[in-house]
């Protein structure tokens, strides 16, 4: 069971509204109009978001022969509560909202990652000024996490935060906050808003990479040890929602990815910041779930 789950964002909501109304009106007893929706949390810039997932959509209805579409949301605890309720068929979650939502749904699977989600970092970042080196030192500093729900930019750092000895309840100036978005989470360090921030090391690498970040108000002074973290998890009802073999010819269509067969699966991959996706399993979160329920974010 997950505690405290955050109310679906409204986006999600207005989302979902659209679509009763759509099939609705297009009679949506007929079984070809039903639709395979896919999620994302919202970790990153909105705009960047849409376009990695329309691309994709585009990509598996092409694959899969059905009508696949995104549906966006700006809240990370929305795509966990659509996944469950069935609104949501195939998610591309953190570590953490991803055993959220599988625990949730009886024969969800976790079926595909990147290569690096097997090693995941965060990063911890600070004005360079600060001299900051270990983890110890982040005591008396401001801090932001990013979204409560996300294991690279809450999670595994408030974890490893903890392992250092830092409470982060006690020991920092004032208590944490939480920007929402690893994009966010930097801009506010960059701005001196904070003082620490911790975030996603794909992110803040890709956003460095660009020249968007001014490394000389911001740079990372802790990269943290490796941990499982983003993957695609699918509902286990999808053969019995749109046919037998639908859930097996979708794990390929994700796994057949290959940013070297064109443009269209270089543009995908490169918008989830890799060269392509690997199969994983449920067990591999077996220590995000732990580390949670250490936290007191999940319940047994």
């Amino acid at each position: 069971m997950m505690s405290n789950l955050l109310r679906p964002g409204l986006f999600l909501l207005l989302a979902l509204a659209s679509v009763v109304v759509v099939a609705g009106c297009s009679g949506g007893d007929d079984e070809n109009t039903k639709v395979l929706y896919v999620g994302g949390i919202p970790d990153q810039d909105l705009s960047l978001l849409e376009a990695r997932f329309e691309n994709l959509a585009d990509y598996l209805s092409e694959e899969l022969g059905l009508t696949v579409e995104y549906l966006p949301s700006i809240d990370y605890a929305a795509v966990v509560t659509g996944f469950k309720q069935g609104d949501i068929h195939l998610g591309w979650y953190g570590g953490l909202t991803g055993v959220q939502a599988r625990l949730q749904v009886p024969g969800a699977v976790a079926i595909a990652q990147r290569p690096r989600d097997a090693e995941f970092h965060s990063v911890f970042v600070s004005n360079p000024s600060l001299g900051l080196k270990e983890l110890a030192d982040v005591a008396g500093h401001s801090l932001t996490f990013g979204s409560e729900s996300s294991t690279s930019g809450h999670l595994m750092p408030r974890s490893f935060l903890k392992d250092a000895g830092v409470d982060v309840g006690q020991d920092l100036d004032g208590p944490p906050s939480y920007s929402g978005s690893h994009d966010t989470t930097w801009k506010l360090v960059e701005s001196g808003a904070f003082e620490v921030g911790a975030l996603n090391e794909a992110v803040w690498d890709a956003r460095v990479a660009s020249g968007d970040v001014d490394v000389s108000k911001v740079d990372v002074f802790y990269r943290t040890p490796p941990y499982f973290d983003y993957h695609w998890v699918a509902r286990g009802d999808l053969d019995e929602e749109f046919g037998e073999g639908t859930l097996e010819r979708l794990t390929q269509a994700l796994l057949g990815i290959d940013a070297s067969k064109g443009p269209v699966e270089a543009d995908i991959a490169e918008a989830f910041q890799t060269d392509g996706f690997i199969a994983t399993s449920n067990e591999n979160y077996q220590a995000i779930e732990d580390v949670a329920v250490d936290l007191g974010i999940i319940e047994r």
